[in-house]
């Protein structure tokens, strides 16, 4: 089947897989960058990701629309949540929780889309739906599997779902108007001036140095397949399925993980692991199937950008299940 062929709903749920399959896949890449400032490398990545983005809005002829002020103001929000206090919760849960305990928890992101993101579009949560999304978390729990940590650790890491959360449902009122390739560029340029005041404070004169050959090449995937691939993938996905739907494909960040370190040999999946795979599987397509017989909500298209316009890069190796967005 042609992307021409596909209907809208087809390509938004293959968008919300591909972007979540990428971000699962480069969960090992933050382990790399473990030496490095947290606030420089991150603002770094964000350069590089902004220029890429929007060198394509150019080379596609995609006009510079000026956000209005509530969507300078939703933008901002947009890139703080879901970029400078992501990361920065993320590392705080890291250094005081195990990856497993921060990836279970993130793991339950899709629940509280399935209950909020309804009510914020004047919609009741769907029961199965709902359902669908109890099964995602139990697998996504399984395969990631359940670790240690202090109180603080949880508390940081309940603050990395919440702004998972918030990257979705802060974007959603955004794309009639500006679509996923504006979004994708104006908030991640946006994340660079606020990386740089975290870091003023946190790294002092030690924000950036040059990074080793190592640390260039992770920096240069977080920057490209991950930054600029899959925020323009997932806004895309959200341009065309309702935001619930969407985050039940967040259960596999897991499961690309825990496959990446089988293909790339660092790591074997147990059959614990593969059994929650299965349980992850099973939640989204009852989850996609619960939407027969349902009023459909309105798709979006981007604007400003045709079905062509949107590729998946390549992943690569990934062990730890939360990543730096």
């Amino acid at each position: 089947m042609t992307p021409s062929s596909m209907s809208p709903r087809s390509i938004g749920l293959l968008c919300a897989a591909s972007a979540q399959g990428l971000i699962g896949a480069a969960a090992g890449v933050s382990a790399v960058l473990r030496d490095y400032p947290v606030t420089g490398g991150q603002m770094l990545r964000y350069t590089l990701a902004a220029l890429v983005l929007f060198g394509v809005l150019r080379v596609r002829r995609i006009p510079l629309l000026r956000p209005t002020r509530r969507e300078l103001v939703r933008l901002g929000l947009l890139s703080l949540s879901g970029q400078t206090v992501f990361n920065l919760c993320l590392f705080a849960a890291l250094d005081r929780a195990d990856p497993a305990t921060v990836g279970s928890i993130l793991g339950a992101t899709p629940l509280l889309l399935v209950l909020v993101a309804p009510l914020l579009g004047g919609r009741r949560p769907s029961r199965s739906v709902f359902a669908a999304a109890v099964l995602v978390v139990a697998g996504a729990a399984v395969v990631q599997g359940l670790g240690g940590g202090t109180a603080v650790g949880l508390v940081f890491a309940c603050g990395v779902a919440l702004c998972e959360m918030g990257f979705t449902l802060i974007a959603v009122p955004l794309l009639p108007r500006l679509g996923a390739w504006r979004i994708a560029a104006y908030a991640t340029a946006m994340a660079i001036p606020q990386m740089l005041v975290v870091g003023v404070f946190t790294d002092g004169a030690d924000l950036i140095r040059t990074p080793s050959g190592t640390e260039l090449v992770a920096l240069l995937y977080l920057a490209l397949p991950l930054t600029a691939g899959a925020f323009l993938l997932w806004y895309s996905a959200l341009a065309r399925v309702e935001p619930e739907r969407a985050g039940l494909f967040m259960g596999l960040v897991p499961v690309t993980a825990a496959l990446s370190g089988l293909v790339l040999g660092t790591g074997t999946p147990t059959i614990g692991q593969f059994a929650g795979a299965l349980l992850v599987g099973v939640g989204v397509v009852l989850g996609l199937r619960a939407e027969e017989g349902e009023p459909d909500a309105p798709n979006v298209e981007p604007a400003g950008q045709s079905v062509e316009e949107i590729s998946a890069p390549a992943a690569t190796t990934a062990e730890l299940p939360p990543t730096n967005r």
